[in-house]
């Protein structure tokens, strides 16, 4: 479980990621990271979490948000929510490194997923945008369905498209969650300050 202090980066999509309120605190119910995400990163894709609230307060930069089909520039001071079912995407807009604090909530499952897909762009299997190859993203979508949807292709199309090429993917070593992922070492520990429970 994510410990308050551990420090996850993903260099693909520019994202560093310093748990405020592990999941270890929580029992997996609730996740507090504070983004740092460098000019130009941003995250895979648009998307929607089936049975999870994300909320992001800007702290530091601009930060671009489509957020249920509008676009918009967050600056300091701002908090956007996303309710479960909510399709939703982010990037840095600004010419300097943005801060964002993130709250998930639950947030077991999507540990795990935020772990491999960090574990796969570390380990270069993933495109300029964070995306793996067709293969992997088919079995990795299906594993992760319950906590993170993309918008695109549609979702129909998604169904059918990872569900023939599932089985050949898992015919060629491709799983949707790796257990090296999982328990991979954080990038480094650093000391923060806590935050309330609550």
């Amino acid at each position: 479980m994510l410990k308050a202090g551990e420090v996850y980066e993903n260099p693909v999509t520019g994202e560093r990621a310093v748990i405020r309120i592990g999941t270890d605190a929580t029992g997996g119910e609730r996740l507090v990271v504070d983004l740092y995400v460098r000019p130009g990163g941003a995250v895979m894709g648009e998307h929607f979490h089936p049975g999870m609230e994300e909320r992001f307060t800007m702290l530091r930069g601009q930060v671009g948000f489509r957020l249920a089909g509008r676009v918009a520039i967050a600056e300091p001071g701002i908090e956007l929510i996303a309710p479960p079912g909510t399709p939703h995407d982010w990037w840095n807009a600004g010419p300097e490194e943005a801060l964002v604090r993130v709250e998930m909530r639950p947030a077991a499952r999507f540990e795990a997923m935020i772990r491999n897909a960090f574990g796969l762009a570390q380990d270069g299997y993933v495109n300029k945008r964070g995306m793996p190859n067709v293969l992997q993203l088919a079995v990795f979508a299906r594993e992760f369905a319950d906590v993170m949807q993309f918008t695109r292709p549609p979702r129909i199309l998604q169904r059918i498209l990872f569900g023939l090429l599932t089985p050949l993917a898992r015919l060629l070593g491709y799983r949707g969650s790796y257990p090296e992922y999982l328990t991979r070492e954080p990038s480094s520990i650093i000391s923060v300050e806590p935050l309330a429970l609550n």
